[in-house]
C-alpha cells in the first residue's frame, strides 16, 4: 500500500486531508520570537490580522526532519510505502527537510517527489495521487503519472504587489517587474518551480480576464483539467473567477482554497490563482 504525505501548501484544508487518510504536515510561521503551525495554530483569517498589524514581514520554515521521521517509521512497519508530495524546492524548503528525514531510514520504501508547483495545483496533485494509490497503482506507475502531471500543469496568478515575493526571496524571474508596478498588472506563472512573469496588464480587471480565457481554453473538452481557484484574501474575486468559469466551460462546481499562511506570507494579501492541466498527449 502506497500512504501519501502532503503538507500545507497544497491548500486542501487539513481536515479533508485527514480523512482521505493522507498525511499533512505544518509550514511553520515565524512572527518575532514566536512560532505557530501553519493552518493547525494559526488560520489564515488571524494570520492575515497579524500580517497588517505586524511592523515587520514574518518568516516561514518548512516543516522540520523531525515531523517526517515518525510518520516514516509507522508506514514502513506496516509494511508501506511513503510517499512525499512536495512543493517546488525554489518556493520550500519542504523537499529538503523531507529528504534529510528519509536518510536515517536507508529505504527504498521511501520517496519524495518536487512537484514543481505549490497551491491549487499541488492539491490536484496530492488528491489525484491518493485516488491513484487507493486504485492500487503501483508506486513506479505512480511516479511516472505524477511526473506527466508536472509537465502539464498550466498555473496563472496575479499579487497586489510584488513586494512580499520580492522581500521573501520568492520573486525569482518576476525580479525584472520591479519599478513598473505602477504602470502594469502583471500575470504571473511558474516555469521549472520558479515564479516568473507570462504577461503584463494595465489593470487588474484585465488580468483576471485575461487568465480566464487562457484557462477556457485549456480546460474546454478536458476531462482531466483539474481546474481549482486559490486566493489569500481574495474571496469576492475567487468566486467571481470561479463562477464565470463554471458557466462558460458547463462545470458544476470549481474547487476553491484559501492559500495558507505559508503562501501568503510571500504572495501578499489579495493573491488570487488559477491551476489547470493541459490534456495529455
Amino acid at each position: 500500500m502506497i500512504q501519501i504525505i502532503a503538507d500545507t501548501t497544497c491548500g486542501i484544508p487539513v481536515e479533508k486531508l485527514k480523512a482521505q487518510g493522507i498525511h499533512v504536515l505544518p509550514q511553520i510561521i515565524i512572527f518575532g520570537e514566536t512560532t505557530y503551525h501553519d493552518d493547525y495554530e494559526l488560520d489564515t483569517q488571524t494570520f492575515m490580522e497579524k500580517l497588517l498589524a505586524s511592523k515587520e514581514l514574518p518568516k516561514t520554515a518548512a516543516p522540520p526532519p523531525t515531523l517526517y521521521a515518525p510518520i516514516y517509521e509507522s508506514i514502513l512497519s506496516a509494511g508501506d510505502i511513503a510517499l512525499v508530495i512536495a512543493p517546488s524546492q525554489k518556493l520550500s524548503g519542504t523537499f529538503r527537510s523531507a529528504s534529510v528525514a528519509a536518510e536515517e531510514f536507508h529505504s527504498e520504501d521511501i520517496h519524495i517527489i518536487d512537484t514543481k508547483s505549490i497551491a491549487g495545483g499541488l492539491g490536484s496533485m496530492v488528491l489525484q495521487a491518493k485516488q491513484w494509490a487507493d486504485e492500487g497503482m503501483d508506486i513506479h506507475s505512480l511516479l511516472q503519472n505524477l511526473e506527466s502531471m508536472m509537465a502539464r500543469e498550466r498555473v496563472y496568478f496575479m499579487v497586489d504587489t510584488l513586494d512580499y515575493l520580492y522581500k521573501g526571496g520568492r520573486i525569482g524571474g518576476a525580479s525584472r517587474l520591479i519599478g513598473s508596478m505602477l504602470q502594469i498588472k502583471p500575470i504571473l506563472t511558474f516555469i521549472d518551480g520558479q515564479i516568473e512573469p507570462f504577461d503584463k496588464v494595465r489593470t487588474a480587471r484585465q488580468a483576471l480576464a485575461n487568465i480566464v480565457e487562457m484557462d477556457i481554453e485549456i480546460c474546454k473538452g478536458n476531462p482531466d483539467a483539474h481546474l481549482t481557484i486559490s486566493h489569500g484574501g481574495a474571496e469576492a474575486q475567487a468566486k467571481l473567477v470561479a463562477v464565470e468559469l463554471q458557466d462558460k466551460l458547463n462545470l458544476p462546481d470549481i474547487p476553491i482554497y484559501t492559500c495558507p499562511p505559508a503562501i501568503v506570507v510571500h504572495a501578499g494579501p489579495g493573491v488570487i490563482s488559477t491551476s489547470c492541466f493541459v490534456k495529455p498527449n
